[in-house]
């Protein structure tokens, strides 16, 4: 019994801070929504009646999906190649992998205006190559926004499936070689499997960071590719907490819904790859 209560007395800080940091800020951002000082849903009926608000929503779903997805295709093969490497090689990659990091996101977003600009380093490459007679418009679009996003995250997303890769024993890919599978057979039906719940993992976290970006799609992004965060920003500069709150729901709740539909996807994924 005494044991048992000193092991809960452990787990309370982390309780507290969980209370403290996001249980008390999530229950102050309903009550702002609902709440203006008097009960209200007008923030809500704002919500459904402007059609303006849910396209922004489904555009910062797409954007994120796309960030995420994209991601994942390129961490799998970045982190088993990580993987692959003696001990000492993987933690000289893994520290380069965490440069970027150093950096905040603002500094890397600014960084892409100088590589993407019509002065930048890619249109004078072109046009020094010959490729195009005159600069291409590749700032203020959504694929700029995206790309910019992809470098933010990806070095999660590398860390994540590859700490999921060294959990996996590499003597049952030997044991497969040995049944008489081949190099590609024992990677798509051993290590595959083991592995895509790193990245999975991986995927969901850099979807969910997506989902609250506001600095790189207002500086590389045009008016048409502003997401949900930057609608949040614009409210709370107005001094308008109430529909920057519901905004703030729609976004949490949003987030939660996909990432249980991702979920769901990647347990189907993963029973037809097993």
């Amino acid at each position: 019994m005494i044991a048992a209560l000193k092991r809960s007395v452990l787990i309370w800080p982390a309780m507290l801070l969980i209370v403290a940091l996001y249980l008390v800020p999530s229950f102050d951002v309903i009550r702002s929504s609902l709440f203006d000082p008097d009960l209200t849903t007008r923030h809500i009926d704002r919500l459904i009646d402007r059609p303006v608000f849910m396209t922004v929503f489904w555009r910062t779903v797409q954007t994120s999906l796309i960030v995420a997805f994209a991601g994942a295709l390129i961490a799998w093969p970045v982190a088993y190649f990580i993987n692959a490497q003696p001990r000492r090689s993987q933690f000289l990659l893994i520290f380069l992998i965490f440069i970027p990091l150093w950096m905040s996101v603002l500094i890397r977003s600014y960084a892409w205006l100088v590589v993407l600009g019509r002065d930048g380093v890619v249109n004078s490459a072109m046009l020094g190559m010959g490729l195009t007679t005159e600069p291409v418009q590749m700032l203020f679009t959504p694929a700029a926004v995206q790309l910019a996003m992809l470098q933010i995250l990806l070095p999660i997303q590398i860390v994540t499936t590859y700490g999921a890769m060294t959990e996996i024993d590499l003597d049952l890919m030997r044991a497969a070689r040995i049944l008489g599978a081949r190099q590609g057979q024992a990677l798509r039906r051993v290590f595959i499997p083991l592995s895509f719940d790193g990245a999975m993992t991986g995927m969901i976290i850099a979807f969910m960071l997506s989902m609250g970006f506001f600095i790189t799609p207002a500086l590389l992004g045009g008016p048409r590719d502003r997401m949900l965060g930057n609608l949040i920003e614009v409210q709370v500069a107005q001094l308008n907490w109430g529909f920057a709150s519901a905004l703030g729901l729609l976004l949490l709740f949003g987030t939660l819904g996909c990432v249980i539909v991702l979920r769901f996807c990647g347990r189907m994924a993963l029973r037809v790859l097993k």
